[in-house]
Formats: C-alpha cells, sequence, structure tokens
C-alpha cells in the first residue's frame, strides 16, 4: 500500500533507439509488450513496475515515436500512436498510462515551444528522458482550477504548490508543472524531477492502475530557469489538436485494457468446463458462451475502427488546424473514447463471468482487468460525449477546446 514516503531520485537517462517508421514502431510495441506479460499481475501486487522495465520501455525508442521528422523523430501517425498505447495496455495497462501524459508533453512542445526549446527537449526525449506531469490538484472547484501560483524573480521563476493525480511522477526524469503566474495566465514550467523544492510523494490508493505513480507532487519555492516555461494559457486560445490528441491517448489504453480482458477471456473459456445443462463436452462449445464472445469481437472491431478513424482525424487537422477540422477530430475521437470506455468495462466483466469461480482465484488477478478499467474510465466523465456527439451532428455546435474533449 502507498506509504506517504518520498520517492527515491530519478536514475539517470539511458539511451534509447530511434525508431524511424509507423512500422518499425507497432512491431517494437508488440515485442516489448511480451517481455512484460509475464510480470503483469506481480506489477500490480506490487503497486509498483520495476524500474528496469521502465528503462527497458524507454529504451526501445517507443517514447519519442511523435517528435517531428525535422527534429529527428519518426513523428508516426496518430492512429499508430493509439496502437502503441493501447499494445502495451492490453498487457500492463499501468505501464500503458505512464508515457500517456508525457506524449502530450511533446505535442505542447511541439504547439508552444520556441525554436530552442523544441531543439532542447526534443534532443531529451530521443536521448531517452521521460516526462511525467503535475497538472492537476485534489481541490478546486472543478478539474480546470488551478492554485498552485508561479512568481518571476530575474531570469528565473519560482513555483509554490501541491499537485495530485501526478501519473508517472516516480519514473520520470522531468516533471512538467501546471502553475497560474501573477496575470491570472496558465504556465507550464518543465523542471527536472531531482529539483531543489520539488517532493514527489508515495500516495497514491486507487484500486486500479495502480502502479502509475498518479499521486502527489509537493512545490516548495522550487526555483526554474525562465527559458523552461511554455505558456499553456494560449494551447487553446486557437484550434489545435491539443485536446483530440489528449483523447485519443486514454481511449488507447481503454482499448487495450479491452484487447487484454478479451485474450484472457479466450484463455479462461478454453480452460473451463462446460455447463451441466449445456450438452456440450467443453465450454468452448457452448452456445451462450459463443454468443457473448461474438459480441465483444464485434465491439472490439468497431472499437478498433473507430480508434483508427479518429487517428486518422487528428492526422487530417494537424497541417493546417482550423475551427471545422479541429472539431471533427475531436467528435472522432470522442466517438471512439464512448465505444472504449463502455468495452474495456464489459469485456473485463465478461472475463470473471465466462471464466466461472476459478478466474477469480488470487494467483492469476484477472480482477485487475476490471479494476484497471473502472479507475481509467474516470479519467473524464464519458457520460458527457454522447451529448457533445448529439448536438455537433444535429445543430452543429462545436465542442469546447480543452483538453476533455
Amino acid at each position: 500500500m502507498p506509504s506517504d514516503t518520498v520517492v527515491s531520485p530519478a536514475r539517470s537517462i539511458a539511451p534509447a533507439r530511434v525508431i524511424s517508421s509507423d512500422a518499425e514502431a507497432r512491431a517494437a510495441a508488440r515485442a516489448f509488450a511480451e517481455t512484460v506479460r509475464p510480470h503483469a499481475a506481480q506489477i500490480d501486487a506490487d503497486r509498483r513496475i520495476p524500474i528496469e522495465i521502465v528503462d527497458a520501455f524507454s529504451a526501445t525508442g517507443l517514447w519519442a515515436i511523435t517528435i517531428p521528422r525535422e527534429y529527428g523523430g519518426a513523428e508516426v501517425s496518430h492512429a499508430t500512436l493509439a496502437d502503441v498505447i493501447a499494445t502495451v495496455s492490453a498487457v500492463e495497462p499501468s505501464l500503458g498510462q505512464i508515457p500517456q501524459n508525457h506524449f502530450c508533453l511533446v505535442e505542447d512542445i511541439r504547439l508552444s515551444g520556441t525554436p530552442e526549446q523544441k531543439a532542447f527537449f526534443f534532443e531529451l526525449v530521443l536521448a531517452g528522458a521521460r516526462f511525467a506531469n503535475a497538472f492537476s490538484e485534489a481541490g478546486g472547484k472543478n478539474v480546470a482550477e488551478i492554485q498552485t501560483r508561479l512568481v518571476r524573480d530575474r531570469d528565473e521563476v519560482v513555483v509554490t504548490g501541491r499537485k495530485f493525480y501526478s501519473t508517472g511522477s516516480a519514473y520520470a526524469h522531468w516533471i512538467p508543472v501546471l502553475a497560474v503566474d501573477e496575470d491570472g495566465l496558465e504556465q507550464l514550467v518543465f523542471t527536472e524531477r531531482d529539483s531543489a523544492g520539488l517532493t514527489v510523494v508515495d500516495d497514491w490508493s486507487a484500486f486500479g492502475q495502480r502502479a502509475t505513480s498518479s499521486g502527489s507532487v509537493v512545490l516548495e519555492d522550487l526555483r526554474v530557469p525562465a527559458d523552461r516555461v511554455f505558456p499553456m494559457h494560449t494551447e487553446y486560445e486557437n484550434p489545435t489538436i491539443a485536446g483530440p490528441f489528449a483523447q485519443l491517448t486514454t481511449a488507447a489504453i481503454d482499448l487495450g485494457i479491452a484487447r487484454g480482458a478479451i485474450r484472457e477471456t479466450h484463455d479462461a473459456v478454453r480452460a473451463a468446463r462446460p455447463w451441466i445443462d449445456s450438452g456440450v463436452d467443453s465450454a468452448a462449445k457452448d452456445p451462450l458462451t459463443l454468443e457473448r464472445l461474438g459480441r465483444l469481437d464485434i465491439d472490439l472491431a468497431a472499437a478498433e475502427a473507430l480508434t483508427e478513424k479518429a487517428g486518422e482525424a487528428i492526422d487530417a487537422a494537424k497541417p493546417a488546424a482550423d475551427e471545422a477540422n479541429v472539431a471533427a477530430a475531436s467528435i472522432a475521437v470522442a466517438r471512439a473514447k464512448v465505444l472504449t470506455t463502455e468495452l474495456s468495462l464489459e469485456a473485463s466483466t465478461r472475463l470473471l463471468e465466462l471464466g466461472g469461480t476459478r478466474a477469480t482465484l488470487g494467483a492469476k488477478a484477472l480482477d485487475r482487468y476490471w479494476r484497471n478499467a473502472r479507475v481509467h474510465t474516470l479519467h473524464d466523465p464519458v457520460r458527457w460525449k454522447p451529448v457533445i456527439i448529439g448536438d455537433y451532428a444535429l445543430n452543429g455546435t462545436l465542442p469546447a477546446r480543452h483538453s476533455w474533449i
């Protein structure tokens, strides 16, 4: 269980491979995921990913696949990015989630950084650096209210506050912090995890996504050079793909959980006994079971297709984002997010139903699929998305510009 203890200092950045194509990225994700599969249940039990596994993940080069080509990256399609996240999440979704904010931060740098900032941070990421985040706070009237404050002091800024839901903070080399300046404007401050004045606390106690290190980051007169500050307040002033990009990465995690749960269900059914009234000699021939599995397969195919289309919509908007194509991308991603949310919960429930009582035994920890799905799908309330989609379809109302649509 979390202990409210301070997390140990970050390890040094290890060299990473540089991936050059979409096909290479997808293949690397599949290969890496298989190395993690034997450790997944133990990761859940320990509430911590061994740092050797995180380092191996970085070494694949997958954390740098969205770096623009002009800076030496592969700049893979958004459909490929979603597939990479889903592939890792199918095996261990905490591991799939810890680079999710990292990818969003790379996109923030692309959208808001100066040429010098882009060159500096993109080179770091290509070399294997990992970003976490210190955005959200446990208090406030809503998720968008930020109480952490930034004050300028000559060529530095001083940051004070307390963050929560700081996913990946125990594994990161850098932790970007969202703060509000003297003028009430949001600024994003990139700081190294070992900086004086920054403390990562092990207090994440959720029953799912246990190993994401999504607890507290405490900032006490944290001093950061002014050239590591990004004007976050400008990111949604004009249409950008920042919102649909962030939502696609969360949908991909849920898609991965569904993939993993369905795979486990197939294995469980093959090992299960047939019900006494079924008239068959194998649970794999039970027509009621086959009907359930068929519906899961249909829904998975639909979720895969919607996620792919959502990625393509972001690709279409990226070169010249405007009100129309960003709205279309947001709606495409929202459709995928609704279905991946519903499917991850449904598939993880059916795993236990169709696997039978033996599927609930402790050694396999198959309940982790439902626990992970239930916790991760609370990231933002998906019940709002059909309303937004319907208003767009019927009335042409454009969705709001923020990180949650």
